[in-house]
This record gives C-alpha cells, structure tokens and sequence, in this order.
C-alpha cells in the first residue's frame, strides 16, 4: 500500500470545526487520508514510502467544477459577443461548429480541459456533451474525478428521441462497467421543456431512476422555461417538474437565474443543486443568479466554468471572486457571501452535487485523498499574520498558485508538470483539429 506523508504545511480542512494547521501534516495511505494534524503530532517520517516538505505552501481540498463542457475547448474565442445562455445565441453561435465537428477531434479538446483544470486546482467535474465515447477515455486518463453526463437536444422530434434514448443507454452501460470507482454516468438533458419535450423528459427519468443516477441540465438562463410551462400549463417550470416527478432525481441545474423565489422551498426539500456561473453570466448580458437568496433558502449552492466560449477559462479561484463580487453587487452590501461559504460552494457544494459528500469536499481522516497544493510565497497571500486565508484564497490568489493536484493518492501535477497528460501534444494536436473544424464549416454554408 503506497504512503505519503506532506509535512510543514498551512492546511486548511474546509471541514465541520474549520480546522487550520498553521505547520501541519497529512498522511495517505493508498487512496484515502490515514492522519491529519499539527506538526508536534506527525509521524515518523521513515516509515513512508515518499516524504514531501512542504515549508511555504498550502494544502486544501481538491476543487469540484460543477458544470463544463470539456470538448468546447475546440470553440473558444469563436462565439464572441454572443449570448451562449439563449437558444437563439447557442444555434447562432455553437450549432454550425457542432454540426460539422467530427468525434476524432474531441480527445484533445478534452485533454486541453482537463488539463487546464488539473493545473488551477480543480480535482473533480461535472460535464455535459456529446461524443462521450471519445470522452471517457481521455477523462480515465487524466486520474480526475467526474460525473460525466450524455448531452441530449432532441426539440420533440420521435426520430431524434429514440436515437438519444438508445444512446444514452449504452453509454450509462459502458461507464457502468468501468473498474474505476471515479467516473459516473449521468443523464444530461440540454433543458427541460426548451429543447427536451415532456416526453423525452420522462423517458429520461424513467432511465435515471434505472440507473440510479441523476440530471445535469441547464436551468431558468433566461426564463424561457417558465414562460413555455405558464403558457401551456399555467405554472412554473419548477412547479410542472415536480408534477413530473423530475425532482425525484438528484438535479444538477447549471445556471439558475431566473427561478421564481417561491420555487426555492421546493427546490430545497430535494437533491437539487443550482450551480452558479458568474463569469458566464455576466459575459453574457444576462442577470445575476440569486446565489445569496438561494442559499438561505436551503438550496444547496455549487460552482461552475460553464464553457470555455462563454468564460473563458477554468480557473476556479477566479470563479469564486467573480461569484463572490457579483453576489454583493447584486445585493447592493459588501460581504454578502462570506469567503468561507464560497470556498464551501466550490468544494463542498460539489461534492454534494455529486453524492460524494461523505468521499470529497474537505480534508478528513478516511476521505479520499483529493487535494491540492498552493504556494503561499507568491503575490497576494501577505502579510500573512492578518491576510485570512479564507478570504486569500477567494479575494487575492488564482490557480497559478497551485503547485501540486493529488486525486485518491495519486499526483496528477507534481512542481507545476503535468503526470498524467501532455498537454503540449494536445495543444498541438487542438490547433490542427480547429482549422479542420473551420474548413469544414465553410464548406458546409458553401454547398
């Protein structure tokens, strides 16, 4: 059973109590946390099989990015000043790329994402797209923690929903069968009622429930579902799932802008996590999501990148200070969300998101070992007997902070190198598939 013991280290638990080690020491056996605590109680240092001094540095818990879309790395700077929060803006903007995308250009995108997010301190993701054939495989690599779910946009059509159904089943199939404990297989309608029927929408539940699996979908951008559901059915768009039974499922809702305050108590009372993704809110024109509001509603309250057309980048650091930012000037008071209930939104928030609240989330003896090192002899951490870390970690620092990502006791960035990824081949390999992918679109509105 491999051991390492990190020692000399600031760590911050994130966990019930907030623990702090001002010089603190953790040890993992194989995958999980065997010991955390302060320096006067560490170990033997010669019964581990690697010993890391970490003098200067940091240790928090791996960070859970709520909701991506790894594969439109291919797209970025390609739908600017475009709403992507709109299905109007998405078909302008998106569709003709998707369209003529090929599956062989997805496993470097996705390399490129994972990646990106490995070296600014996330450990775990929440994505949804299509082609997760290609997906998987690059995802088992890479030694990250996700909940990858099958994107459907079927817009009512029967043939397009059979074809979704068929393969959204092999593809719960095949990830079920993986020996990795890592991956999960979700369902991932784009949005209920805009561009998922009330019949695809219960053919999925029926198939979530079989799995035993939840929901990631978009939610309440614009309000385009409340206003479909009023006019059809004379209530909100929450209050028909519900009547739908689509809150049976645990529910990951990317976006939650514009859900009516008297839903909240509903959403509460079920495994419902609204996922707040500032940066894309705002580069989008849209409103600001009542994170605040939510949250004291009971709703659990988790953080996303969204896609990298629509942010773009997956730093999670700079999420938190733009939800963070955004959230008091939305509610017109500083300090509206506390930098503690932030770092919880981007740690603990996901990981129940995810149903891995008892495995992630904060640093605990027999948790797994997923977390992340940040050096603290950088800009932005001084003076350091005043300078909370909490509000460091939110307000001053980014992810170039990060140093070292560890996922189940295993490294996946070692000194600022990736273990597990090159991300220079992807890079390479990304920039010939965008002209490709270019090419062929031209082509497309040529013929």
């Amino acid at each position: 059973m491999p051991t390492t013991l990190l020692l000399n280290a600031m760590i911050v638990c994130l966990g019930e109590g907030d623990a702090i080690y001002d010089q603190g020491y953790i040890a993992v056996e194989n995958d999980r946390i065997a010991a955390i605590g302060d320096m006067k109680s560490a170990p033997d240092a010669n019964t581990f099989d690697e010993v890391i001094d970490c003098t200067g540095r940091l240790i928090m818990p791996g960070l859970v990015n709520a909701h991506t879309h790894t594969p439109m790395t291919l797209f970025r700077g390609l739908a600017e000043g475009v709403s992507l929060l709109t299905l109007d803006g998405w078909m302008t903007a998106i569709r003709s790329l998707e369209e003529v995308m090929t599956a062989d250009m997805v496993p470097a995108a996705v390399e490129v994402a994972c990646a990106e997010m490995i070296r600014t301190g996330t450990t775990t993701f929440a994505d949804q797209y299509f082609f997760m054939e290609e997906i998987i495989p690059v995802v088992e690599k890479s030694g990250m923690r996700a909940a990858l779910a099958y994107g459907i946009v079927e817009l009512g059509d029967p043939i397009a929903r059979e074809r979704e159904l068929a393969q959204l089943e092999a593809f719960l199939e095949t990830i079920g069968s993986l020996e990795s404990d890592r991956l999960q297989g979700w369902v991932g309608p784009h949005a209920f009622f805009v561009d998922n029927s009330p019949e695809m929408m219960q053919a999925e539940r029926r198939i979530a429930a079989k799995y035993n699996t939840g929901m990631h979908i978009h939610i309440s951008t614009t309000g385009e579902e409340d206003a479909l559901t009023q006019e059809q059915y004379g209530t909100s768009a929450v209050t028909q799932m519900k009547k739908m039974g689509m809150l049976d499922a645990p529910i990951i809702a990317a976006h939650a802008i514009t859900i009516p305050e008297a839903d909240w108590p509903t959403l509460a009372e079920h495994e419902f996590t609204a996922v707040a993704a500032a940066s894309a809110c705002m580069r989008a024109g849209a409103e600001a999501a009542p994170v605040l509001g939510m949250h004291n509603a009971g709703i659990n309250i988790a953080i996303g990148t969204d896609n990298v057309c629509n942010n773009n980048d997956y730093d999670l650091f700079l999420e938190m200070r733009m939800l963070a930012k955004l959230t008091s000037f939305r509610e017109k008071r500083p300090g509206a969300l506390k930098a503690r209930d932030i770092l919880a939104m981007a740690t603990a928030g996901g990981a129940k998101a995810l149903g891995l609240a008892d495995e992630i989330g904060s640093l605990e003896v027999g948790k797994r070992a997923d977390l992340i090192v940040l050096d603290r002899t950088g800009i932005g951490w001084t003076p350091l007997p005043t300078n909370d870390p909490f509000t460091a970690l939110v307000y001053s620092v980014n992810g170039s902070a990060v140093t070292d990502s560890m996922v189940s006791g295993r490294w996946l960035l070692r000194d600022r190198q990736w273990t597990t990824l090159d991300y220079a081949s992807a890079v390479k390999r990304q920039r010939e598939d965008v002209l490709r992918l270019l090419a062929l679109r031209e082509e497309a509105e040529n013929a």
